[in-house]
């Protein structure tokens, strides 16, 4: 089916009143985009992200519209002259849109892809071949989640696995988004795998994934929560035994607060990896991780992302006697 996207342009201070006739004209699904708005809500969450893609700042810039979908037949056109009726002087745009377009158009860029020396990322709807010898296949379907392995932040943190995943070893992801990261350290070796995120969607998906890759409910645990303000979800974390690897792959400003909570949950000879680091706050990350306790092993950077190897950091005199150094590569 194919369908209109139609586009009205208007100002800010208008804005509220277009879309009051339009809904009094029967249009109740409008989709409004207001550069202050879009202003605001970053402003109100940038805890959760370090940039913002300039592609999205150009698109928003002096944005003051409303969008509403029609079908591109005669019923669909008829609604159309109903909702703007009464609605001279604005310009109304209309564009195609296929209905696949909005569910699979992204499919077509997500290939399977290496990642590191073991890893094959592969899309569910490309599974069926073989991986390349010596690689252990990662089946994904990402939805709405974030994670395809495609993104800087993931590969460096998916290639560094590969040297610190010991077989029998118990997980902890952070902020899960697909799963990738931990279904990646189970199929590396890990016995079970923890993994928590703020957002439903990405607990759904990072489930799914793990069955696309014939791991059950015991291998992998997800859960919905935020750990730091989710009482709850901290004392369930507390309750399972301490883990040998714990994976964060999300933004400066969530790594900072969650860096005690890794501390405390790591086992001794563990690993706490971070990713998502934008390199303007390398230092300022790497010395909150040993404010809170660490100490930053090695680091992997690349296209302006970094991410940090961490494990506990030894008092002075052990630190002499073993020769336990920090060391970056």
């Amino acid at each position: 089916m194919t369908w209109l996207e139609i586009t009205i342009n208007t100002t800010g201070a208008d804005l509220e009143t277009l879309a009051a006739r339009l809904a009094a004209n029967g249009a109740d699904e409008l989709v409004i985009e207001d550069e202050a708005d879009f202003r605001r809500f970053l402003e109100e969450n940038r805890q959760y992200w370090d940039y913002v893609d300039d592609g999205l700042l150009r698109r928003m810039e002096g944005a003051a519209r409303i969008k509403f979908y029609v079908t591109d037949d005669a019923g669909g056109r008829a609604q159309l002259a109903r909702y703007t009726a009464g609605l001279e002087g604005y310009e109304v745009l209309s564009a195609p849109l296929r209905e696949e377009d909005w569910a699979t158009s992204w499919q077509k860029y997500y290939k399977p892809l290496a990642v590191g020396r073991r890893l094959y990322i592969v899309p569910e709807w490309e599974r069926g071949g073989e991986a390349p010898a010596g690689r252990v296949p990662v089946i994904l379907n990402p939805g709405l989640s974030f994670g395809t392995g495609s993104h800087a932040s993931t590969q460096l943190c998916l290639e560094e696995l590969e040297d610190v995943v010991s077989p029998g070893a118990r997980a902890l992801d952070l902020g899960c988004g697909s799963g990738i990261l931990s279904i990646a350290a189970l199929l590396l070796g890990c016995a079970g795998a923890d993994a928590v995120d703020i957002d439903p969607k990405a607990v759904k998906a990072a489930e799914e994934n793990a069955a696309l890759n014939g791991l059950g409910p015991g291998r992998l645990c997800p859960r919905c929560g935020d750990v730091l303000t989710d009482e709850a979800l901290v004392d369930w974390l507390d309750s399972r035994e301490p883990y040998q690897l714990i994976l964060a792959n999300i933004v400066a400003d969530v790594i900072l607060p969650l860096a005690p909570l890794a501390r405390r949950r790591l086992a001794p000879g563990g690993y706490f990896l971070c990713s998502g680091v934008i390199e303007p706050r390398r230092d300022e990350v790497c010395a909150g991780l040993e404010a809170a306790g660490f100490s930053v092993l090695k680091r992997r950077e690349r296209s302006g992302w970094c991410a940090l190897l961490c494990g506990v950091a030894l008092k002075p005199s052990v630190q002499n006697q073993v020769g336990h150094q920090p060391y970056s590569s």
